[in-house]
């Protein structure tokens, strides 16, 4: 059975912890008008490729915003304006990446999260929101894999004849790419427990983020040790698990924090302590997610109170998770 893998709750974007989906909706809207204004094929393909770059990067206003609840309905416009400019610059790099960051965070915070939350008092809700993620993950893997083939053409089929020469091609750039490919690939894989073929991809998943790993470990302020928390945590020893490893990346994550994300403490908790049956730890573990203001480091904010939030609703499971 595979890990179920998160995207750690840390909206790892490029250049902010919260990621495409918030944050490049206030240049989206300016190039939506611009866009609109020029005429001709080839003068909005110029106007999108000069500022692919700008949305890639994005800003921090969402990343600082303090209401899940409004980034969560401002999002969807975001990631439909990223799509119609990929339908004018198909090879557009910034907004491949964009686009693969967008949906993978949007289909696990406000889709994915929000099934687990939905179980218990709405089972059918819930088997809809986590359909509705699975075609998220996947919307977003065909961006990340884009996005690799339009940097390495070919790639996709290198990577399935032989992975670790083909991953063994990327460098310290194609980090970003790599680990939201790898991101939406491991979370779609965990929502397709009955899907043989999807399943089957899963050393093509861990190659992509062993490699984006040894490339850049601080890569979004430690969202790639977070990955394995999860990848290590959640899968037993005979396939290759290790709560030792997944521990190990936990510090590693805390560290390269700078102990500001909740997000590492939530998975630890939920991956590798429910497993181990040890309920003193996991309510430890997560109350010290909960004590990490998200005042604290503003960039920060958003992604922490969504982890947060499921740290509430973990502690609140606990009678369940645990076999007293």
């Amino acid at each position: 059975m595979p890990p179920r893998v998160r995207t750690g709750l840390s909206f790892g974007a490029v250049n902010s912890p919260l990621g495409a989906c918030p944050t490049r909706a206030p240049v989206s809207f300016v190039l939506a008008g611009l866009i609109v204004v020029l005429s001709g094929c080839s003068f909005r393909k110029a106007a999108v490729d000069a500022a692919g770059s700008a949305i890639a990067s994005g800003g921090t206003s969402y990343a600082r915003e303090e209401d899940p609840e409004l980034a969560a309905a401002a999002a969807p416009f975001g990631l439909k304006t990223v799509e119609g400019l990929l339908d004018i610059s198909e090879r557009n790099e910034g907004l491949l990446l964009s686009a693969a960051s967008s949906f993978t965070q949007y289909a696990y915070a406000f889709v994915q999260c929000e099934a687990d939350y939905a179980e218990a008092k709405d089972l059918s809700r819930a088997t809809e929101l986590r359909a509705r993620a699975k075609k998220l993950y996947r919307r977003a893997l065909g961006y990340g894999l884009r996005g690799l083939e339009v940097r390495h053409p070919g790639f996709q089929a290198h990577l399935r004849a032989d992975a670790a020469s083909a991953v063994a091609e990327l460098g310290k750039r194609d980090v970003p790419l790599a680990y939201w490919t790898a991101a939406s690939w491991g979370a779609a894989i965990s929502l397709s427990k009955e899907d043989p073929e999807l399943t089957a991809d899963q050393g093509l998943v861990e190659a992509l983020a062993r490699r984006a790993l040894v490339l850049d470990e601080g890569f979004s302020a430690g969202t790639l040790h977070d990955f394995f928390i999860v990848w290590d945590g959640g899968r037993p020893a005979s396939a290759g698990g290790s709560p030792q490893r997944a521990r190990a990346h936990l510090d590693r994550a805390i560290a390269l924090s700078h102990g500001h994300r909740a997000a590492p403490l939530v998975s630890y908790a939920e991956s590798v302590l429910v497993a181990a049956q040890s309920r003193p730890a996991f309510e430890e573990t997560l109350k010290k997610a909960l004590a990490i203001d998200p005042d604290a480091a503003p960039g920060f904010r958003l992604a922490n109170l969504v982890a947060q939030k499921r740290a509430r609703w973990l502690l609140s499971r606990a009678g369940d998770l645990f076999l007293d």
